[in-house]
């Protein structure tokens, strides 16, 4: 199959099928055979609250596998119209096989997500990217690893403790510290699979913290702080750490490595957007989308937002900053990343718009 597949994704296929694509005709007779496309079934939806699933896929040949940690761009067809959105993937590294799994929580105004927990189901036909992103764990590890997270930023981090549950026999291991962030056990993912993991020995610790309903016996409690990784004996300076989650508990986390010169032991990602300040001082100018003759007074909220706006219907994925699926070339002005903070002023430089905003005058390539 694999020299089936390098043949039609030669060039002289190429000349053949052009202007379109040897997909654009394999799919016409089975959409599960392309040569490029990454296409997936359906193979089970999990409920695993009331208000997340994980849905487990099976791709085409097309897929090249994951690494944990990463996540892969998820489109459904519904009413004639693809919907896409970013999400990570949650399974283990060690097991994938010929399926693999992604687990999402149904926000309120997610309309892939909703459709995702409530509507989705075995057999349905879901169209993919490969998997993508740099929040993955070294090929070679250090002693011990903190897998840091808080609501449904639990996915990526999970899919890095499944796969080092599962490494291979005779595998150095280091030993893991899941510190897991959630409002109560009925709010948290994978509770039942977490309460197995905390009493298998060798692996290393299970931390859980409800911070509404907290639990008695629980070391720590409350949101995070750096009292909690000196409470469980974490040692930033010395121990490798992967955070995921919202806004608020990722800033937390990343002050309290840089007030202790940890910075660089830290990798972080966040699944939320924090919402942007509408009457920061630097919401002033204007915001001009050039290739469609479109001018506004800058409000303060991200390009993307200020376009939809404005009428336009530009290109997005994850609404985060994670895929680069609504990247639009800035032609000149400054903006300001809502997550980092940082300005870049350069001239015909490609950007985010969903987490940027404009600083000033801008001009936009949409």
């Amino acid at each position: 199959m694999g020299l089936i597949r390098a043949a039609l994704a030669s060039k002289p296929v190429a000349s053949l099928t052009s202007p379109h694509s040897i997909d654009h005709y394999l799919e016409h007779v089975h959409p599960m055979w392309t040569v490029t496309q990454v296409r997936a079934r359906v193979v089970e939806v999990v409920r695993e609250t009331g208000v997340a699933s994980t849905v487990v896929l099976r791709p085409n040949g097309a897929w090249r596998g994951f690494r944990a940690g990463q996540h892969v761009e998820f489109g459904v067809e519904v009413e004639g119209k693809r919907r896409v959105r970013v999400f990570s993937v949650s399974s283990s590294e060690q097991r994938a096989g010929r399926t693999f799994s992604v687990s999402v929580k149904a926000h309120p105004d997610g309309y892939v997500s909703q459709y995702l927990h409530h509507e989705l189901k075995p057999g349905t036909l879901v169209h993919l990217s490969q998997a993508d992103g740099e929040f993955v764990l070294p090929r070679t590890l250090p002693d011990h690893v903190l897998l840091l997270s808080g609501g449904s930023g639990i996915t990526p981090v999970m899919s890095m403790l499944r796969t080092l549950r599962d490494a291979k026999p005779g595998t150095p291991r280091p030993q893991v510290t899941f510190l897991h962030y959630a409002r109560s056990r009925e709010d948290e993912m994978f509770t039942a699979e977490l309460d197995a993991l905390a009493e298998e020995a060798g692996l290393g610790r299970v931390v859980r913290v409800y911070t509404r309903a907290p639990e008695p016996d629980a070391p720590v409690a409350g949101r995070f702080s750096a009292e909690h990784l000196e409470q469980l004996g974490i040692d930033p300076t010395t121990t490798l750490t992967y955070a995921c989650g919202p806004a608020g508990l990722i800033a937390s986390v990343r002050d309290a490595y840089e007030a202790a010169d940890a910075a660089d032991q830290l990798r972080v990602e966040y699944f939320k957007v924090p919402t942007v300040d509408l009457a920061a001082e630097d919401a002033t100018g204007t915001l001009t989308f050039e290739d469609s003759a479109v001018s506004a007074d800058n409000s303060g909220a991200t390009i993307l937002e200020q376009a939809e706006s404005s009428g336009l219907s530009p290109r997005y994925g994850c609404r985060m900053g994670v895929c680069n699926t609504c990247a639009v070339k800035k032609n000149h002005g400054a903006v300001r990343h809502v997550i980092s903070g940082e300005v870049s002023a350069n001239t015909d430089e490609t950007v985010k718009i969903c987490v940027q905003v404009p600083v000033g005058d801008v001009s936009m390539a949409l």
